[in-house]
């Protein structure tokens, strides 16, 4: 019942609600109390004249009214006429305006965000967060955005498969509203440092099983990202003047690694052991013929511990924990991914 009060707040629909509803009873309340005070009707006989009036219905009066009751009854039916008329006018104006869809959207994007599982929650839509959004999208993630900014949020609504939670995302109850439990990875964009740190220690607690990145403005707030359990902690200022001093220093390299990472048509894919059919498991990377069969090729690898390996040779074993980096097109990426993984 909360939720559904909190989504009738979230259109403005409650309070018109309430004030058509208001004025149905005020209307029906004066009725009565005027009957009995200038007819002198019982409780019964006036709610009955009440009724019969706002009803419009056309049986008698109770006994014939005095000129007073004429009047009073003709204000009355005055008043019923315009109760109704504002509630048909809010019911359709509900309908018309898109406010109908907008709400049983809602209704079905809290739906599909408590079925989504191996999700990710972006929390914040700014700058980083719609580029963090855009490039979910093209990698096929699903993913849920937190956002508080009603403007923002208005532009959500417009979106057809844009699923959104609105709120802060620094509460309990927001995060659980966007499947942080079921989700595989965080992303905090928010402005603030202290915000980005109640959310990674919120949604730490939360899910511990998950990856957790988050954006931070000052080295201070790094330190501390890591020990609220963030994984990764990304500092747009500093990247984007290494990205713009290398641009100087190492043109070329950068604009090739621009072009592999940004366009769609070139996939950089990760591949997990425990994604793998048996027959590739806990042996050399030369059997899965990545290049013969899907023309991509293998660019790197993850040990157990954690160590990087660039170019790794054909005798490399995959072992539990390891992972290969394969880089090729989309359509020989999503061959090569038909062919080893489960």
């Amino acid at each position: 019942m909360r939720n559904f009060i909190a989504l009738l707040k979230s259109y403005g629909l409650l309070q018109r609600l309430i004030i058509g509803i208001s004025f149905l009873i005020l209307v029906f309340v004066l009725g009565i109390v005027g009957y009995m005070v200038i007819e002198e009707y019982s409780l019964l006989n006036a709610v009955y004249m009440t009724i019969i009036t706002m009803a419009s219905v056309g049986f008698s009066e109770v006994h014939p009214l005095t000129n007073n009751g004429k009047i009073f009854t003709s204000i009355l039916i005055l008043a019923s006429i315009i109760a109704y008329v504002y509630s048909i006018t809010l019911v359709t104006s509900f309908i018309i305006e898109g406010e109908f869809r907008a709400y049983f959207k809602h209704l079905r994007v809290n739906k599909e965000i408590q079925q989504l599982k191996d999700h990710v929650v972006v929390c914040g839509y700014g700058r980083n967060g719609k580029q963090a959004c855009q490039q979910l999208t093209s990698g096929n993630v699903k993913f849920v955005v937190v956002e508080s900014n009603p403007h923002i949020i208005e532009s959500f609504k417009e979106e057809a498969n844009f699923l959104f939670v609105e709120g802060n995302a620094t509460e309990d109850e927001v995060l659980l509203g966007a499947g942080i439990t079921n989700a595989k990875g965080l992303i905090a964009t928010l402005p603030d440092d202290a915000s980005n740190v109640f959310v990674v220690l919120t949604a730490r607690e939360l899910n511990p099983r998950m990856k957790i990145i988050s954006r931070a403005s000052t080295d201070g707030a790094e330190n501390k990202l890591r020990r609220a359990g963030a994984d990764n902690v990304i500092m747009p200022d500093k990247i984007g003047g290494t990205h713009m001093a290398a641009l100087i220093t190492k043109p070329d390299v950068l604009e090739f690694i621009d072009f592999i990472t940004g366009k769609i048509n070139i996939r950089l894919e990760e591949i997990n052991y425990a994604h793998l059919k048996d027959k590739y498991k806990n042996n050399p990377i030369s059997q899965m013929e990545v290049t013969a069969n899907t023309g991509a090729n293998i660019i790197g690898f993850k040990n157990a511990n954690g160590d990087y390996v660039v170019n790794p040779q054909d005798t490399t074993m995959m072992t539990e924990d390891t992972k290969l980096f394969v880089l090729g097109t989309q359509a020989q990426v999503t061959h090569l991914l038909s062919i080893i993984k489960v």
